[in-house]
């Protein structure tokens, strides 16, 4: 019998207490009524107007604290719809949980309508773990459950589904047990690697998201500085991994085996830290993988990457821990004989005449915006030039996802500015991503959030043109996005906006968004023919 008259709803508000996930992002349907009603005073609920946008602004927020966050949106259809988001989730490495209403229990065994069939198959393989508990009572735990696996390396999310009869049943209270992750990676590993790095005569470091994910930035640093190695950002990181101004900072990584091989060749030992060895994103042969003149190493929380990687050594433990402990074991100063690192050189690119190029608006940029704003990018075909041009200096500085899928990048730019009042956010989006979450702009005029999106309009989509020339497609339909007003739709969420044709514009439309205080779109038209992917 339930003690004090509590119901499984009145458990499981405790338990969110419990955990710190007291912000709730959802999109509500009728499976979700009994969840919601006579909402609490301590929880704030973050309406999204699609289930991809809860899911973008969850993942935000939940990469910003550092806490799981909690999304709740409607049965099979909105779990559906956001399931892109999860995918990018999971690819991020966000602590997430998800939870979906389920049709009644008793109707379960019938053509039910809104019934979802299996639904803890429907995210599977993209998140942690996911039930329906088999009874009412089972679902605190079950919750609880949940933000536990989110929270254990690799973050990741999970999923619950809940029907909506089981919220007002009889339940016990549930105490939510503290757990904690493995610590380093093993010590006799760790000493094979800090050998490998001081005896090597050119080391690299390539570093991956997982050094934001568990707040490495500051250890990354130090280890690289200890051993003079060239530092290069991996293959799509997904976050800020290193000072890109640092004297030892190499560049980027591109995704292509080729290009890649070619980048770390001159390297004796790499060293990848919390990124996967490699990821790809076309075919082809990377040399450098089987060369013997090249020891690649790996450091990782990820035992999955572990198991995937081509490297000749992989270990796990939770990251911070075990580059504190690797830092220490390295030797104080390298050797005699150790290379100078290969700093990546950057020239600031000018405007002539015509359309401007990402380049020189993104240039334009980069002198406008605080030092310690955060960018959260969804532009694709111009990240190569926002990486030459739009350095990214502190830590926590920079989000994009690993998945490659778009409609993340505005609403995880919303959620990143509800987790904090005291940086400039900057959501850098292609006119076609865009048009993926664009919704999320009502959440940034309903939550009055001083956020800056600078759109840069090629209208179409650039980074697919160029994979098309890449691979000698010729023809490919569906390249060029109609000619969209995205002031008037930024007008109608409530956002302020303005467009930029011409760039003795430029400056003046850029520090005047920066400066609202009120959410502001700048529509940007650059040169349609000066995008790539690499």
């Amino acid at each position: 019998m339930a003690d004090d008259g509590l119901t499984v709803r009145d458990v499981c508000l405790q338990v969110l207490r419990d955990v710190g996930a007291t912000t709730v992002f959802g999109n509500p349907g009728s499976t979700e009524l009994a969840f919601l009603g006579d909402w609490p005073d301590d929880f704030d609920y973050v309406l999204g107007l699609q289930e991809a946008s809860v899911i973008g602004m969850a993942d935000g927020y939940a990469r910003v604290t550092g806490r799981a966050s909690f999304a709740n949106v409607h049965t099979a259809a909105g779990l559906g719809n956001g399931l892109g988001n999860v995918f990018t989730a999971f690819k991020n490495q966000t602590p997430m949980v998800v939870m979906a209403g389920q049709q009644s229990r008793s109707l379960l065994t019938s053509e039910a309508y809104l019934a979802a069939d299996h639904p803890e198959e429907f995210p599977r393989p993209y998140v942690k773990w996911a039930s329906q508990p088999a009874n009412a009572q089972d679902v605190p735990a079950a919750l609880a459950r949940c933000f536990e696996i989110a929270v254990q390396p690799p973050y990741g999310p999970t999923f619950i589904a809940v029907p909506q009869d089981d919220w007002d049943q009889p339940c016990d209270p549930y105490r939510v047990v503290r757990a904690f992750s493995p610590g380093a990676a093993r010590p006799e590993g760790l000493e094979e690697v800090a050998q490998a790095l001081g005896e090597a005569r050119r080391p690299a470091l390539v570093l991956g998201t997982e050094i934001d994910t568990f707040g490495a930035y500051d250890d990354a640093v130090r280890l690289a500085e200890r051993t003079r190695a060239t530092v290069y950002a991996a293959p799509v990181a997904a976050a800020s991994v290193f000072p890109e101004d640092h004297p030892q900072f190499g560049g980027f990584l591109p995704a292509l085996p080729p290009g890649l091989s070619a980048r770390l060749e001159g390297h004796d030992v790499v060293l990848v830290v919390g990124a996967p060895v490699f990821t790809f994103h076309v075919a082809g042969t990377a040399a450098v993988l089987t060369s013997p003149a090249t020891r690649i190493l790996q450091l990782t929380a990820d035992a999955g990457s572990a198991a995937r990687s081509r490297a000749e050594l992989s270990l796990v433990g939770e990251l911070r821990s075990s580059l504190a402990a690797l830092t220490s074991l390295a030797p104080e100063q390298p050797h005699a004989d150790v290379a100078e690192p290969l700093r990546l050189e950057r020239s600031r690119p000018t405007y002539s005449q015509g359309p401007m190029s990402a380049a020189y608006v993104l240039s334009r940029l980069a002198s406008l915006m605080p030092e310690d704003a955060i960018v959260v990018e969804e532009a694709p075909s111009h990240r190569p030039a926002m990486q030459a041009n739009l350095p990214i200096t502190q830590q926590g500085g920079f989000y994009t996802m690993a998945s490659g899928g778009l409609g993340y990048g505005l609403p995880a730019a919303v959620g990143v500015a509800l987790a904090q009042d005291e940086r400039k956010v900057v959501a850098l989006i292609g006119d076609g991503s865009m048009q993926y979450s664009i919704q999320a702009l009502w959440n940034a005029a309903e939550r009055s959030l001083p956020l800056t999106v600078i759109v840069l309009n090629n209208g179409g989509y650039g980074a697919l043109k160029a994979f098309a020339d890449m691979m000698g497609s010729a023809k490919v339909p569906g390249m060029d996005v109609p000619s969209i007003d995205l002031t008037q739709l930024a007008a109608g969420y409530g956002c302020h906006a303005s467009r930029v044709e011409d760039e003795a514009d430029l400056v003046a439309a850029l520090e005047t968004a920066l400066a609202d205080p009120w959410p502001h779109l700048v529509d940007v038209v650059v040169d349609p023919g000066a995008g790539n992917v690499y």
